[in-house]
C-alpha cells in the first residue's frame, strides 16, 4: 500500500497502529471479520493483545500487533494504479462528495475550510464512497452547522468547527469518537492520527491523502489510508507545500500506560491518549526536504491595520507588520503611515512575499484587501477574531511579559543582559519592546501585529521556543515620506516587478533576473542575504565606498584565498536554519514534548544535527581565521570590521568550539547517537562514573580478602546470565564458607556465592549505574543547553559569514558580465549639486549577445542631469529598437552601482539615486479590479508624489491604454512635472511624436532614438534594420508596420497598413502644414490680445477674434 507496503513487515514490532483494548479480547483480529465490508475506525476493544515487545520507544514499550491486520486491508489499485480525475460535480442526493482542497486565490482565503465542498472525488473513490458519505454524513452537507450550531448562512458561523449529532456521536466508536472529537475543531486542516508506528488518515482526509500523497486507500467502505512514522517529515512537507493545514496527533500514552491508569484511578478508557502536538502550515514549517534544499525565506506576516482608513478611503493607512522566520527564529516589527494606494505596504509584500499571512477579521480596509491580492503570491491567509485571538498591544504586553518574566532566570533566554531595560515591569522584555512600547515610538499597532502572530503559534507550539531565541529586528524603513531619513535606496513594488529583480515575468521564476546574475553565493544564509542589498540598495555614498573596497580586495591577486573560503563554506548545510532548530531542541514540547510516543530515534538524530551545527561553526571560524591571516585587507574598513574578533566577527575562544571538540568525540557520536563524555567535560557524569568505579574497586577489594580468607588465589568472580560477580569457590573449600554466603548456582568441581558484601555492593553499585546511565542520556541536552548560552556569537558567525559570502559573490558575478566593467563612482551629493548621471559604453548586467542570438549586445552612452545638462532624455525610435531595453539597463546599472558591485560600463558615475520610480509595460489587476490603463495611471500618481529631487524617474511609454489625444496630454503633463516641479533624473521613452516637436527647445529635456535603417521591402512595406544604438535627435516614427510584417500578418494586410497608414500622415501634415515659427507667432498674438483686452471693457469684436484665433491654434495643433 504505497508508503504502508513499505513498512508493513516492522509494523509487527511494537506496533499499536490498531488502538485496541490492550487486555481484552485476546486472539481476535480485525481482518477476522472480513464479512464486516465497513471498516470503521477501528476501536480498541476489537483488538488483541500481543506479546510485549523488547523495544523500547521513547517513552515505554508497546504492545504489537501483528502486521496481518494491515496486509488484511490493504487494497491495489487497478490497472496501472492510475485513478481517472473528473473535473465534475457529483451529487448524491444532495450531498457533494469532496475533499479538503488548499486555497486556490487569496479572494478564497476566507473560505478556510474547502472541507467537503470544493474537490470531487475521482471515479474509482466516489463509487466506493460516495453513497456512504452522502447517507452517513448529512451533517456534513445540507445539514452542516458550526460548533455553536450557526449555518453558514450566519454572519458570524465559523467553518472551523463542526456540530455533531448527538445521535452520530453515540453511535461512534471510542476510537471513532476521538478521531472526530479532534477533526470537528479542526475542519480546516487534514488531520495526520497516530496509531502505532503510523499515522492515519480518516474520512475526507484520506481523499487528501490518497489524491495528494499518492497513498492507497485500505480495504472497507470507510475512506483511510495511512504512511509509516519514519515518512512523516515528508508527507508533511508534500501536503504543506499545496497549501493545507495539518493538525499532527500524537499518542502520549502507552498501551501500558493506559492499563496501569484503568487499575490504579478505576478509569475505564479503552483508548490511549492522545494530544495536538503540532500544527504545521507554510508559515509554521521548520524541517523537511525542501526546506534544507530551499534558501529562501519563508515569512509569516501578521498585518493590522488603524487610523482614519478604515472609514475613510482617501485618508492615510496606519500599518503594524510583524514578520516571523519560523525557521531562523527572526522577527521584524514595524509600524508606519502609508498613502490610500498602499505604495508602501505593496512594497514590503513585493519584497518578502510572505507564504503566510495573519490578519484581524473584518477589520482591514477595502484598499488594503486589495493590496494583499494584488502583491502576493497565493499566500495562505488566516483570519482571527479581534483581541481574543489576534490580540491588542495591552494583551500582547502582557502575553510577553509573563513569557520573559518565567525565563529570566534562566541561561538560554532570547536577550543577552546587555538588552535588558531597568525599570519596573519591563526589566524582563527585550530592548525592543520595550522602546515600542513607550509613548515615544508609540508602536501599539506593531506590537498588536506581534500578538497575532504568538497567538497563531501558539496553536502550533512554535510560541515560546520562538520567543525564548527570538532575534528582534525593526521592519525596514518603508515609509515613503521621509526618504532622507533613511541609507537605503527605495525600491518600490513596480520597480522590483518592472526591472525583473528577483521575480522575471514569464513565469515569476528567477531566471533572468538581477539576483539570478548575481547569486554567486555558497551559502543559505549569503543567498538571503544578496536578497536583502538587493531589495534595499545603499544611499550613503561612504558605505557605498566601504562595500566597493571589500569586492576589490577579494578578487585580483586574492582570488585564489576567495575562492578558498568559498570551497570550505560550500559544503555547510543552512547554518542559521540548524541552529535555529538546535535552539528549538532544548523546549520539551510539541512532538519533542516528554509524553509523546514516537518510534523513529529522534535522540540519534538530534546528536547528528548537533555534530553537524558544531562542524559547520567550526568551519566557517577556521575559514574566517585563515582568511584574515592570508587576506591584505588594511585597505578595506568593511572586511577589517568583518574579520577582526571581537567586531563583526565574534570571539571565538575555548569557551565555544574548543570545549565542545574536548567534551566528547565527534565521530563516535555521530555514528552512534549516543553522546560519550570525555574526562572533565560533564561534572555530573563525572560524577556518576566515579562512583561506579569506587563500587567496582570495593568488589575487587573484597575478592582479594576472600583468597585471602579462603586462602586460594584461584577463587574468581563469574557472570552467570544476569547474574553478576559470583564467587566462583572450588567445591574442595565449600566446607570453608561462612555460613552467611548465598549459593547461587553450581556447576561440576566449582560452587558460586553472593557474599552479604556483594550483595550490599551489587546494589549500590545497580544504581550508581542507573545514575550514570540517566546522566547520560541526559547530557546532549546539558551539551545543548551550553551551546545555547552562546547563541549571539553562532549568530554574529553566521552573519559575519554570510557578508563575505555575499561580497565574494558580487566580486565573482560581474566576472559574467559581456564586456567591460568598471568600478561605478558614487559621488557624494549636497544641495547644491545637480543630480547627475553619467555613463560610456554601457552595457546589460542580465542580458547577453549570445543569448539574444544577434551577436554582441551594443552598448550606450548616456547622460543625464549634471551642471547646465539636461535633466531628461525623451527617448523616441522604432517598435522593438530597443527603447525598454535601455531604460532597464540604465535602473539595473544605478542598483549595481549602490550596492558596492561592478557595472558592465566602459565609465559610470552617479550621484546617489534615493528612489527608482519605473512604470513599464502593460499588465492590468483585475482581481483587484483595475483596468490596464487605471494600473498604469496608480503606478504614475504613486511616482508624482513620491519622487524627489534625487530620484531616478523611468516613464515607457505612458498615456497608450487610451486615446491618442487623451494619452498624449496626460504624458506631456507628466513629463512637465517632473522637469518643472520635482527636477529630478529620468528617461522617458514614447510614440507621441509630437513631444518632440514641444521639447525641442528645452535645456531641460535631452532628445534622443534608438536608431534603426529604413529599406524598402515588398508592396511598399518597409523593412527596417535595428541598430540598437542610443543616438541625439528625434526618430521621425515608430514604423509599426515593420513589427507587423515581423509578427508575420498576411501581406495583403501589410499593404492596406502601409497605404491606411500614408492616408493618416497626409491628413495630419496637412494640420500640422504650418511652421513651428507660424505656431509660435500665433501664440504671441493670443496673448498680445489676451493682455491689452483684460480689461472689463472688453469689446465684442475683440472677444470674437479671440475665439477665432484660439480655433485656428487648436486645428493646428490638434
Amino acid at each position: 500500500m504505497g508508503d504502508v507496503e513499505e513498512e508493513k513487515e516492522s509494523k509487527s514490532d511494537g506496533d499499536d497502529s490498531s488502538d485496541e483494548d490492550w487486555g481484552k479480547n485476546v486472539g481476535k483480529e480485525v481482518c477476522e471479520s472480513e464479512e464486516d465490508d465497513d471498516v470503521e475506525l477501528v476501536d480498541e476493544n476489537e483488538m488483541d493483545e500481543e506479546e510485549k515487545d523488547e523495544e523500547t520507544p521513547k517513552v515505554n514499550r508497546v504492545s504489537k500487533t501483528d502486521s496481518r491486520k494491515r496486509k488484511a486491508s490493504e487494497v491495489t489499485k487497478s490497472g496501472s494504479e492510475k485513478k481517472s480525475r473528473t473535473d465534475k460535480d457529483t451529487i448524491l442526493k444532495g450531498f457533494k462528495a469532496s475533499v479538503v482542497e488548499p486555497p486556490k486565490k487569496i479572494v478564497e482565503a476566507d473560505k478556510v475550510v474547502k472541507g467537503l465542498d470544493d474537490t470531487i472525488l475521482d471515479g474509482d473513490a466516489l463509487a466506493r464512497f460516495g453513497a456512504r458519505e452522502s447517507e452517513k454524513f448529512r451533517f456534513l452537507g445540507v445539514d452542516r452547522r458550526d460548533a455553536k450550531r450557526r449555518r453558514p448562512t450566519d454572519e458570524n458561523y465559523d467553518p472551523r468547527t463542526l456540530y455533531l449529532p448527538p445521535d452520530f456521536v453515540k453511535k461512534l466508536t471510542g476510537g471513532q469518537r476521538q478521531w472526530w472529537e479532534f477533526k470537528s475543531k479542526h475542519m480546516d486542516k487534514v488531520v495526520f492520527f497516530k496509531m502505532g508506528k503510523f499515522y492515519e488518515l480518516f474520512e475526507m482526509d484520506a481523499h487528501v491523502g490518497a489524491k495528494e500523497l499518492d497513498i492507497q486507500y485500505m480495504k472497507g467502505e470507510q475512506p483511510h489510508c495511512g504512511f509509516p512514522e519514519k515518512n512523516f517529515s515528508v508527507n508533511i512537507e508534500k501536503l504543506v507545500r499545496k497549501g493545507y493545514r495539518v493538525l499532527v496527533v500524537e499518542q502520549t500514552e502507552t498501551p501500558d500506560q493506559l492499563e496501569q491508569r484503568r487499575k490504579e484511578k478505576g478509569s475505564k478508557d479503552k483508548v490511549v491518549k492522545r494530544e495536538i502536538c503540532a500544527v504545521v502550515t507554510k508559515g509554521t514549517l521548520t524541517d523537511g526536504e525542501m526546506l534544507s534544499t530551499n534558501p529562501d525565506a519563508s515569512y509569516l506576516m501578521a498585518l493590522t491595520e488603524g487610523g482614519e482608513s478604515l472609514t475613510d478611503q482617501k485618508a492615510e493607512h496606519i500599518f503594524g507588520v510583524c514578520l516571523v522566520d519560523v525557521a531562523t527564529k527572526k522577527i521584524m516589527l514595524g509600524q508606519f503611515k502609508d498613502d490610500q494606494d498602499c505604495s508602501a505596504l505593496s512594497c514590503l509584500l513585493s519584497e518578502i512575499r510572505p507564504v503566510e499571512i495573519i490578519k484581524p477579521a473584518k477589520v482591514l480596509s477595502t484598499a488594503t484587501e486589495r493590496t494583499i491580492v494584488r502583491q502576493t503570491r497565493n499566500p495562505l491567509v488566516n483570519n482571527l477574531v479581534p483581541l481574543s485571538e489576534f490580540w491588542d498591544a495591552e494583551k500582547t504586553m502582557h502575553e510577553v511579559g509573563i513569557f520573559y518574566k518565567r525565563i529570566s532566570c534562566q541561561p538560554s533566554s532570547a536577550y543577552s543582559n546587555e538588552e535588558k531595560i531597568l525599570g519596573d515591569g519591563s526589566s524582563f522584555l527585550p530592548k525592543m519592546l520595550t522602546e515600542l512600547a513607550t509613548e515615544d515610538k508609540n508602536g501599539s499597532l506593531a506590537l498588536s501585529a506581534l500578538g497575532g502572530a504568538i497567538y497563531y503559534l501558539r496553536q502550533a507550539f512554535l510560541d515560546e521556543s520562538l520567543l525564548r531565541f527570538a532575534k528582534f529586528e525593526y521592519l525596514p524603513y518603508c515609509d515613503f515620506s521621509n526618504v532622507n531619513e533613511k541609507q537605503h535606496m527605495v525600491l518600490d513594488a513596480a520597480a522590483l516587478e518592472n526591472l525583473e529583480i528577483f521575480e522575471n515575468s514569464r513565469n515569476g521564476g528567477y531566471s533572468g533576473t538581477l539576483y539570478a546574475q548575481l547569486n554567486q553565493c555558497v551559502t543559505a544564509s549569503g543567498k538571503r542575504l544578496l536578497k536583502t542589498w538587493l531589495a534595499r540598495p545603499l544611499y550613503n555614498p561612504e558605505m557605498i565606498k566601504e562595500r566597493q573596497d571589500a569586492v576589490a580586495i577579494l578578487r585580483g591577486e586574492n582570488l585564489p584565498y576567495s575562492l578558498e573560503f568559498r570551497k570550505a563554506l560550500s559544503r555547510l548545510p543552512d547554518m542559521e536554519r540548524l541552529i535555529a532548530r538546535i535552539f528549538s531542541s532544548i523546549e520539551a514540547s510539541g512532538r519533542n514534548g516528554d509524553k509523546v510516543v514516537l518510534y523513529e530515534d529522534t535522540a540519534k538524530k538530534l546528536v547528528q544535527e548537533f555534530i553537524s551545527t558544531l562542524r559547520g561553526c567550526e568551519t566557517m571560524a577556521e575559514a574566517c581565521s585563515s582568511l584574515r591571516a592570508i587576506l591584505k585587507h588594511d585597505k578595506s574598513r568593511r572586511l577589517l570590521t568583518l574579520l577582526t574578533p571581537g567586531q563583526s566577527l565574534p570571539n571565538i575562544s575555548s569557551s565555544s568550539i574548543k570545549y565542545f571538540k574536548d567534551a566528547f568525540d565527534w565521530v563516535e557520536a555521530h555514528n552512534s547517537g549516543r553522546v560519550i563524555p570525555h574526562e572533565g567535560a560533564d561534572e555530573e557524569y563525572d560524577c556518576a562514573c566515579k562512583a561506579v568505579e569506587e563500587f567496582e574497586s570495593s568488589l575487587k577489594k573484597h575478592l582479594k580478602e576472600q583468597r585471602k580468607l579462603l586462602g586460594d588465589a584461584s577463587i574468581n568472580y563469574v557472570t552467570v546470565g544476569k547474574d553478576e560477580y559470583l564467587l566462583e569457590v572450588p567445591e574442595s573449600l565449600s566446607g570453608s564458607v561462612p555460613n552467611d554466603y548465598e549459593l547461587c548456582s553450581s556447576k561440576k568441581g566449582v560452587f558460586r556465592y553472593w557474599t552479604p558484601t556483594i550483595k550490599k555492593l551489587l546494589k549500590e553499585l545497580s544504581q550508581a549505574n542507573s545514575e550514570k546511565e540517566s546522566a547520560l542520556k541526559s547530557i546532549s541536552q546539558r551539551l545543548i543547553g551550553r551551546f545555547c548560552e552562546h547563541q549571539e556569537k553562532w549568530r554574529q558567525l553566521v552573519s559575519a559569514t554570510a557578508e563575505l559570502d555575499v561580497l565574494i559573490s558580487l566580486a565573482f558575478a560581474s566576472d559574467s558580465y559581456e564586456g567591460v566593467r568598471c568600478r561605478p563612482v558614487v559621488s557624494g551629493s549636497t544641495s547644491a549639486d545637480v543630480p547627475h548621471l553619467s555613463a560610456t559604453g554601457l552595457g546589460h548586467p542580465v542580458l547577453r549577445g549570445d543569448s539574444l542570438g544577434r551577436g554582441s549586445f551594443v552598448p550606450n552612452n548616456v547622460k543625464i542631469g549634471g551642471a547646465e545638462k539636461a535633466s531628461f532624455i525623451l527617448l523616441t525610435g522604432p517598435n522593438m529598437g530597443g527603447k525598454s531595453t535601455l531604460l532597464r539597463q540604465v535602473c539595473l546599472a544605478v542598483i549595481l552601482a549602490q550596492i558596492g558591485a561592478d557595472v558592465p560600463a566602459e565609465t559610470f558615475e552617479v550621484s546617489p539615486v534615493d528612489r527608482i520610480c519605473v512604470r513599464m509595460g502593460a499588465k492590468d489587476h483585475i482581481m483587484a479590479g483595475q483596468s490596464t490603463f487605471l494600473t498604469e495611471l496608480s503606478e504614475t500618481a504613486v511616482m508624482l508624489t513620491s519622487a524627489t529631487r534625487n530620484s531616478l524617474v523611468v516613464l515607457d511609454e505612458l498615456g497608450r491604454g487610451t486615446a491618442t489625444s487623451d494619452g498624449q496630454a496626460i504624458a506631456e503633463s507628466v513629463l512637465e512635472h517632473f522637469i518643472d516641479k520635482v527636477q529630478c533624473r529620468g528617461l522617458f521613452s514614447t510614440h507621441y511624436h509630437r513631444l518632440s516637436v514641444d521639447y525641442q527647445t528645452n535645456p531641460k529635456v535631452s532628445l534622443c532614438h534608438m536608431a534603426c535603417q529604413v529599406g524598402e521591402g515588398i508592396g511598399g512595406v518597409e523593412e527596417v534594420t535595428f541598430l540598437y544604438r542610443l543616438t541625439p535627435g528625434a526618430c521621425p516614427k515608430s514604423y509599426g508596420v515593420n513589427v507587423a510584417r515581423l509578427a508575420g500578418l498576411p501581406d495583403y494586410v501589410l499593404q492596406r497598413a502601409v497605404t491606411k497608414s500614408q492616408e493618416f500622415e497626409a491628413l495630419y501634415g496637412k494640420k500640422h502644414g504650418k511652421t513651428d515659427g507660424e505656431l509660435a507667432a500665433m501664440v504671441k498674438q493670443i496673448i498680445s490680445s489676451v493682455a491689452s483686452d483684460s480689461d472689463n471693457s472688453t469689446s465684442m469684436d475683440s472677444l470674437s477674434k479671440l475665439h477665432s484665433m484660439a480655433n485656428t491654434f487648436f486645428q493646428l495643433t490638434s
